[in-house]
């Protein structure tokens, strides 16, 4: 949690954002591990301001600047985004880097079940996600100057470079079937076929607003992690999501009857994605999914770490990752295992 005068950040933002005028609330968004959220109230306007957490940080990390980088180069495209407002420099009335954007009002889905929808609107839901990914991996980067933003080529093999040392870095624990990951992820590595798009990083369904009288998606959000890569590093990776079990601090669709929610098959939603996109069905689904699983537990081990530091977003949920990245470890090899 930042600490902060209030007075001094509401001059600030009267300051450097259009239409701010008073700080008549803030108010923090108790969800999410990451970048601190918060909602801010002027008048009858609503704000998002989100930060870069307080105390010690890993290179790269947190990167809000990234983050509205990204949404402003997309806000003529067909992906959509909330208007970006303002970047702040490192120093700030909170102590940290953070820029303010829209407030986008919908609903957000917790439950990839989505218990509380008939299965028609659940088919349309998901079919809605599908479009939304697709649109995205089909914006060209340089024509939105995105060209340099991720280095071209061997994303794979860069990401777990990245990833593996990371959570070396970040270790709070021995973890076998993590380190036979890394080994595992290596041998196997893909060839680079060329493929290349922005990446969102972190596509989920709870990672979306929509709109509230109708299937679709209306702002795409938390875009710390993306980048220029490869297009099946995100539609693996939200698969990876599906097969997590839907139980305890889990939300994936692990167990579920998927047919008679209308929710699609991941076979079913993976040719959606290629249809609308044009191309063939993936090779080396395994790696792909295996791959999401090492770079997710390698995620959640930094958060780990930053809440035994005692930097965590959401402090109270730190307890129980151990737990969480021990079983995707566990799950992840025995996918590999199984090929």
């Amino acid at each position: 949690m930042h600490s902060y005068d209030t007075a001094q950040l509401e001059r600030y933002l009267a300051a450097h954002v259009a239409g701010f005028e008073r700080l008549d609330g803030i108010e923090k968004f108790s969800d999410g591990q990451s970048n601190p959220t918060y909602r801010l109230t002027s008048g009858a306007g609503h704000f998002v301001l989100r930060a870069k957490p307080p105390g010690k940080l890993l290179k790269s990390a947190h990167a809000v600047d990234r983050e509205f980088r990204v949404m402003q180069a997309l806000a003529d495209t067909p992906v959509p985004v909330p208007e970006v407002y303002h970047l702040s420099g490192d120093e700030t009335p909170l102590g940290t880097q953070f820029m303010v954007m829209q407030m986008v009002e919908g609903r957000i889905f917790w439950d990839p079940a989505l218990p509380d929808l008939d299965a028609e609107a659940r088919t349309r839901i998901y079919d809605a996600m599908n479009a939304t990914l697709a649109a995205l991996h089909d914006v060209d980067p340089a024509a939105v100057g995105l060209a340099d933003y991720g280095k071209p080529g061997n994303y794979f093999a860069r990401q777990l470079t990245r990833w593996s040392g990371q959570y070396m870095q970040t270790a709070a624990d021995a973890l076998p079937d993590a380190d036979w990951l890394m080994r595992w992820l290596g041998d196997h590595m893909v060839a680079d076929d060329g493929a290349a798009s922005i990446v969102h990083g972190d596509f989920r369904i709870d990672n979306m607003i929509f709109a509230p009288d109708r299937e679709a998606v209306i702002a795409l959000l938390d875009w710390e992690l993306s980048t220029l890569g490869h297009p099946l590093a995100d539609l693996a990776y939200q698969c990876m999501h599906w097969r997590l079990p839907h139980a305890g601090h889990f939300r994936g669709l692990g167990g579920v009857d998927r047919a008679a929610l209308g929710l699609p098959g991941e076979d079913a939603y993976v040719a959606d994605y290629c249809g609308r996109r044009g191309l063939a069905a993936p090779d080396h689904w395994t790696f792909y999914v295996v791959f999401s699983y090492f770079r997710l537990l390698a995620i959640l081990q930094g958060v780990l770490r930053r809440g035994l530091d005692g930097n965590a977003s959401n402090p109270k949920d730190t307890g129980r990752l151990r737990d969480v990245i021990a079983r995707m470890a566990q799950d992840a090899r025995q996918l590999a295992e199984k090929g």
